[in-house]
């Protein structure tokens, strides 16, 4: 059976190695660890970024290359401002791949709400990963601003789960 401090110093220990893949099995469980590589793609399903480039048309008239330049200022004012809001936030982050448990039983309330003050050892959730429920402390002292996951999700290494503002 494997701690959750023991994962969290296995997944440190692995991604400042050039070691790609870990795999250990003690008393019946078994772990394993793989960094995506440069084909692999990860899954993350929380906030997804998506670029695209095309290149602007050529205008055919005088009409249209007035018009376009208009539409781009306003949308470049609201990105800065989504950005700024979440700026000085705190991402408590998955130390691995499981389902995501916002509470110890179904019937048992939420560890943690919008609004709710954590300090560092604060349980926020729990993540089951091979039948283990592994409890994951807050590590920060704030008050919780977003939860960026919904109860029985599946979710990704290094995925943001909940958004802390610390104090």
């Amino acid at each position: 059976m494997f701690k959750l401090s023991e994962i969290k110093e296995l997944i440190k220990l692995v991604d400042q190695t050039s070691v790609h893949e870990l795999e250990i099995e003690n008393e019946g469980a078994r772990l394993l660890i793989r960094k995506p590589g440069k084909t692999e793609v990860v899954n993350v399903q929380a906030a997804p970024i998506t670029h695209t480039y095309s290149p602007a048309p050529i205008p055919t008239a005088a009409p249209q290359a007035i018009a376009a330049p208009a539409a781009q200022p306003a949308a470049a004012q609201e990105a800065p401002a989504a950005s700024t809001s979440k700026e000085n936030l705190h991402s408590i982050i998955s130390p691995m791949v499981g389902t995501f448990y916002s509470s110890p039983s179904p019937d048992a309330s939420e560890f943690v709400k919008v609004g709710d003050r954590v300090n560092e050892k604060s349980v926020v959730c729990i993540l089951e990963a091979m039948k283990l429920m592994n409890e994951l402390e807050a590590e920060v002292r704030g008050e919780i601003v977003e939860i960026l996951v919904s109860n029985g999700q599946l979710v990704e290494y290094g995925q943001p789960l909940f958004l802390v503002k610390p104090e």
